[in-house]
């Protein structure tokens, strides 16, 4: 079963990170977020769900204007190749569809086979702002 926000928040909780929610109408990309984000203090993420040519699976979470090459993020990473996730693995394994790919969906993830990444240029940032 899905993760609710309320099992989100609650288990934002039990690890002790402070969390604030800044609720809006639904946003599906970077670029339907710019006004939203401008009115928010801190970094903002965009998230990428890839696979490697070896079927591993990866969710980067990178600065949200940084860009990413994926024929050279595989070599950073250690990995093979590089392509992104089909919607139905999205589905299966973070229970959520493509536009709304979000580090809370690790939620979901209960066998552990997610690769989780966060840029480093994030940690600049106080608050980092993550989308659900």
């Amino acid at each position: 079963m899905t993760a609710t926000p309320d099992d989100l928040f609650a288990y934002l909780d039990e690890l002790g990170v402070a969390h604030t929610t800044h609720w809006h109408d639904a946003v599906f990309t970077v670029d339907e977020g710019r006004e939203l984000k401008a009115s928010m203090p801190g970094g903002h993420t965009k998230n990428l769900f890839l696979t490697d040519k070896d079927g591993a699976i990866i969710l980067i979470a990178a600065e949200a204007h940084s860009e990413l090459k994926l024929n050279r993020l595989h070599r950073l990473i250690g990995t093979r190749r590089l392509s992104f996730g089909s919607p139905d693995l999205m589905d299966e394994v973070l229970g959520v569809t493509p536009g709304s790919v979000t580090a809370f969906a690790l939620m979901n993830d209960t066998g552990g086979r997610v690769r989780f990444l966060v840029d480093a240029a994030l940690l600049d940032h106080d608050p980092v702002n993550f989308h659900p």
